[in-house]
């Protein structure tokens, strides 16, 4: 078993992703859902100040409500498969279907006792145009995290490449990074969102995407999962304000 897992992680380590963008404001922890169960979410964020024009095709960001539903399904202890549908709401173009993704995740066994959790997620599925700039992508997002007591840390060095719509497809780099510290029954910290750009081609920093947000993580029942807080964008690239909830219930089925 630990060949077959080993194996399937240097498989996806081969292929490449698209950048989350403001639709699933997300680092990702390194456990995987649970076998037989089922957690149900709900990512929406509100871009309170953004992009107000056109550009390369895509729909201004500026006062637009993105909602994501995700549905992830453990179906062995260590490995999930997830699956998305975006949407996108803006004055004057309505509610929109923005595309779908599935993603399979798997992750290192705690019977391994690493020092540290880790585990490696696979992302592919559509978006329309007027949404990015490329209409099909990959996203492979590497997850590494550990608790150091009542702190928590957490890096996502994320890889992406568009597989329709540029002609380039070079990988793009997009780190993401959360630091925690738990309260008994909430966790206060930060999370950081990277777009460096594809690797062949790092533009200036002003053109990169650097965000930053102010997160509380409430713990008050296992059963559910709530993240929330407000981001704000450090270069001219990105969005200038954006604050997001997600909001998660688990299921255990019964057999």
């Amino acid at each position: 078993m630990n060949k077959i897992i080993t194996s399937f992680i240097l498989l996806l380590l081969f292929n490449v992703t698209v950048a989350q963008d403001n639709y699933e404001i997300q680092v990702y922890a390194s456990p995987t859902q649970t076998k037989g169960s089922t957690i149900f979410e709900l990512h929406s964020n509100f871009t309170f100040n953004g992009e107000k024009n056109i550009v390369d095709g895509l729909l201004p960001t500026h006062d637009a409500l993105h909602e994501t539903v995700e549905i992830t399904h453990g179906i062995t202890e260590n490995f999930e498969i997830g699956f998305y549908l975006f949407t996108n709401y803006t004055s004057g173009n309505g509610y929109k279907l923005v595309g779908s993704h599935i993603r399979p995740r798997v992750r290192v066994p705690e019977k391994w006792h690493w020092p540290v959790g880790v585990s490696l997620s696979t992302e592919i599925g559509f978006q329309g145009r007027q949404y990015a700039t490329d209409t099909w992508s990959v996203e492979i997002r590497p997850i590494i995290d550990k608790f150091f007591n009542k702190l928590y840390v957490a890096f996502n060095p994320t890889l992406g490449i568009g597989l329709k719509g540029s002609n380039d497809h070079t990988p793009s780099f997009e780190p993401n990074i959360k630091t925690s510290y738990n309260f008994n029954k909430v966790a206060l910290g930060f999370e950081y969102y990277g777009s460096l750009g594809q690797l062949n081609n790092i533009p200036a920093i002003s053109q990169q995407g650097h965000a930053l947000f102010v997160v509380a993580d409430v713990n008050i029942d296992p059963r559910w999962e709530i993240n929330v807080g407000p981001g704000w964008g450090l270069t001219k690239a990105s969005d200038a304000f954006v604050f997001k909830i997600l909001v998660g219930r688990r299921i255990t089925w019964k057999k």
